[in-house]
């Protein structure tokens, strides 16, 4: 009997703190699904049968006339922007009311590895922003290029060696690795030779941060609906210690000191060698309402932090990208025809070569690969946490509430691009892409918060489809998905499930 009574009245208690707030968008009048006790409108998200990008997009495609739509993620209200000018204001405009992400904002306990630019807030964040911004500079980029085009070299290679074989590649495993050897190379100074070597150990890191087992999505799960209970658990655990060894050896080669190479650790280096970071509080301000001084270490642990998202936004992002537009082109043979034509001709004027003035003339390439991550953004969405409270199209919200901005629904709403199924790069040409689009089309982001590493992504991206195309002519693999599946158990960043198997074909020697 008491047990029976125990049970009941844990039964009761979590009702009653997982539906508490079940009430909020009601009063708000705003739109939204009847949520579950405990799960909210999430529960296809929670067991792993559907992506936050997909339970999110659902949402958007089901309240076509709403410009926001509330959503319950457990217990907690959030809220959907199906419409631009409402993006605007959240991404920039009000900017100082939204600079959280607020992706470890309700953890008590915030683990080493996720203490990084990307999922940092506050004072945190603005100051490590500060400082790194500068590696991230055009002269920085093209200084490191022959890096990239040495990568790009060996991805031909490698794909050459494969085909002898069996011509049905997986592109998104090929482009991972060409993805994990850029970033050992300019992220650390390292020959990660992942294209080469089945054992990589930047390879399996890769594949570690990304591959989430049903436990792992649980503990994160349980984290998320009780943030004080499990506040010592570590999601990244998996992969922390693996980071923690790279940066400590690759520090003690260089004797503690910046050495010249100009890399990211390099950058982290100096950071650290500068001493302590100084700035203007975003959190605080004075008596006076003057911005509060802020200041920042940084350790050892935060290098590490700052070394794991360089090098898990970097793999997932890019390999994603570029394998999914490959997949398009294999889909549209007269897109990719005009594609390698441009490509012939400016490697034919560059002696043969890739190099950064090179890649920065192929021009529909670039409008090729924006079209591949319009169809397919790494990011499906982009997330805000409001700083204070705020008013939203007439809504009031409060401190803490999380905003997302679809990413995935807005780039293919016919509202913005017509004809969305259609794979038309033209749609980049600055002649003909339309201004109001850009708070749909953003997948770097925008604003304070848009990806400090746009521009390396990008040319690294570039540099690798420029060098596939030029060798080989890639078609539909047979049996193959359109388009590839997303990965249910993806976060933020979206992942394909099952690879991008595409046929490889050689193309004739490209002219001297």
């Amino acid at each position: 009997m008491i047990v029976l009574i125990l049970v009941a009245a844990v039964a009761a208690a979590l009702y009653y703190y997982s539906t508490k707030s079940h009430d909020y968008w009601k009063k708000r009048g705003v739109k939204h699904d009847k949520p579950l006790p405990v799960v909210g409108n999430n529960a296809l998200n929670f067991f792993m049968r559907r992506s936050m990008s997909q339970a999110i997009e659902e949402m958007y495609w089901k309240y076509p006339d709403e410009k926001i739509v509330g959503f319950f993620r457990g217990p907690y209200p959030e809220l959907i922007i199906r419409d631009p000018d409402i993006a605007k204001q959240i991404l920039t405009t009000d900017f100082s009311y939204f600079y959280p992400r607020g992706l470890i904002s309700r953890q008590p306990i915030i683990e080493p590895m996720l203490r990084n630019l990307f999922f940092a807030d506050g004072d945190l964040w603005r100051l490590l922003r500060q400082r790194m911004t500068p590696a991230f500079t055009s002269g920085k980029l093209k200084a490191m290029f022959p890096l990239i085009v040495e990568r790009a070299e060996r991805l031909q290679a490698r794909a050459l060696q494969l085909i002898a074989a069996d011509k049905v590649l997986d592109a998104r495993e090929l482009m991972a690795r060409y993805t994990t050897d850029f970033i050992g190379a300019c992220g650390f100074g390292l020959d990660a030779d992942s294209l080469q070597d089945e054992n990589s150990v930047f390879r399996k890191i890769g594949a570690k941060i990304f591959k989430v087992s049903p436990k792992d999505f649980a503990k994160n799960v349980l984290k998320l609906l009780f943030p004080w209970t499990f506040r010592h658990v570590k999601g990244l655990a998996r992969v922390e210690g693996d980071i923690m060894q790279i940066v400590a050896e690759v520090q003690r080669q260089r004797n503690y000191k910046p050495s010249g190479r100009n890399d990211f650790i390099d950058l982290l280096l100096e950071c650290k060698a500068k001493g302590k970071i100084v700035g203007e509080s975003i959190e605080r301000v004075t008596a006076d309402g003057e911005p509060e001084v802020a200041t920042l270490e940084m350790d050892d642990e935060l290098i590490a932090a700052q070394v794991f998202v360089f090098f898990a936004a970097g793999f997932e992002t890019s390999s994603s990208a570029t394998s999914t537009t490959l997949n398009e082109l294999a889909h549209n043979p007269d897109v990719q025809a005009r594609a390698q034509a441009e490509i012939d001709r400016v490697l034919a004027a560059h002696g043969g070569k890739l190099s950064y003035d090179a890649v920065k003339e192929m021009t529909y390439l670039e409008w090729t690969f924006k079209e591949g991550m319009r169809v397919f953004p790494s990011l499906g969405f982009l997330v805000r946490e409001s700083a204070r409270p705020y008013v939203i199209d007439g809504v009031a919200i409060d401190k803490g509430v999380k905003v997302f901005v679809p990413l995935q629904a807005m780039h293919n709403d016919p509202r913005f691009f017509a004809e969305p199924d259609q794979f038309r790069p033209e749609r980049h040409d600055p002649q003909q892409f339309d201004p109001a689009n850009k708070y749909v089309y953003m997948p770097f982001g925008v604003g304070p918060r848009a990806c400090i590493g746009e521009r390396l992504g990008l040319m690294q991206s570039l540099a690798g489809l420029a060098a596939v195309l030029a060798r080989f002519t890639v078609r539909p693999a047979p049996g193959a998905p359109r388009r590839p599946a997303v990965d249910p158990a993806s976060g933020i960043v979206q992942s394909v499930k099952g690879g991008v198997p595409l046929v490889f074909i050689e193309r004739s020697a490209p002219p001297a």
